[in-house]
């Protein structure tokens, strides 16, 4: 087992230092100790073009496939509608503005050219991931807890997938405990196409109800670092989760898409993270953070069953929407 596992790493890797290949055409540039290319060239190369919206200061990328907007020393841009957090922040040098390298590789690239399915095999193998569980309750809000919700969540996506024509079924079904290294175990030996890990997040503090919306994490790239809190260095190497760095990011941003689009939701961005269940993924994998149980808005969507199976229905035409990306011929 230690021998197959040390392969899936070296191949993650291998993957990795592929993707992060030059673009062919677009010259790169050293900067802050990154590579980076800039923002009018990879526009050109695309068919596009850039403009300052905000002097020195805003971006803005016009191609054929949709608008996209990148700040200056910030890692928030906005692809085709949808928020999407960088790997590195967007630098500011000469007179131009430059994306990191790695972003082009594993974030921007595979929403503009998607990655298709090379072995035939359709997506129809789904395992869901209620989070918590058991002696774990996760968040609490008075005497609500995650654990029950996203119970609720996964087993509404079930269903809805279910007659969406997939195969579904689920890391736990009963509030029961899971540990962490448990569930992309789980989705494996089920021989899983994809994972989806639910969630729902709380904020602390006076201010806390003020915080809301949907973000929905995908794995952090290899020697990148991570958007979630307790992010991780641009030092970690490679997991197996890595192996599908592309997917990931289809997948992510099909689903965030979607909760944004149908339910109302705040962005707050496709994000990255090297969670368990995401690192250890010998499929594509997301973890979704649908709404926050302290904001009265999210909270809504949480705990009002028609409202939360609007929110069912948007993961799942997130699904959908990737197989049918990744499936095109």
């Amino acid at each position: 087992m230690k021998r197959v596992y040390c392969l899936v790493l070296l191949m993650a890797s291998l993957l990795a230092a592929a993707a992060q290949k030059p673009s062919v055409g677009v010259p790169r540039v050293f900067l802050f100790g990154h590579d980076y290319v800039r923002v009018e060239d990879w526009a050109r190369a695309n068919g596009g073009q850039a403009r300052w919206s905000v002097p020195k200061q805003e971006i803005k990328v016009t191609l054929p496939s949709g608008h996209f907007t990148f700040t200056v020393d910030s890692r928030r841009a906005q692809m085709k509608g949808t928020h999407v957090w960088l790997s590195l922040p967007v630098a500011f040098k000469n007179g131009s503005a430059h994306l990191g390298h790695i972003d082009l590789a594993t974030a921007i690239n595979p929403l503009l050219a998607p990655p298709r399915n090379t072995t035939g095999r359709p997506v129809r193998n789904i395992v869901i991931d209620p989070g918590h569980g058991g002696r774990d309750p996760g968040n609490m809000e008075g005497k609500r807890q995650e654990k029950q919700y996203v119970l609720l969540l996964a087993k509404e996506v079930g269903e809805l997938l279910g007659k969406a024509g997939f195969k579904v079924s689920y890391t736990r079904t009963s509030d029961s405990t899971l540990e962490l290294p448990e569930r992309p175990a789980i989705a494996r030996r089920r021989g899983a196409d994809l994972l989806l890990s639910l969630h729902f997040n709380s904020a602390d503090g006076p201010g806390g109800s003020a915080a809301k919306g949907a973000e929905t994490f995908c794995m952090t790239p290899v020697r990148a670092s991570s958007t979630n809190a307790r992010g991780e260095g641009s030092g970690a190497g490679a997991y197996p989760g890595n192996r599908f760095d592309a997917k990931n990011m289809v997948l992510a941003y099909q689903i965030q898409r979607a909760i944004t689009a149908e339910t109302g939701a705040e962005d707050r961005g496709v994000k990255r993270a090297r969670f368990w269940v995401l690192r250890d993924a010998d499929m594509p994998a997301v973890l979704i953070e649908a709404g926050f149980m302290t904001n009265p808005a999210d909270a809504r969507r949480i705990y009002d069953g028609p409202i939360r199976r609007k929110l069912a229905q948007a993961i799942v035409d997130g699904v959908v929407t990737y197989k049918k990306i990744v499936e095109r011929k």
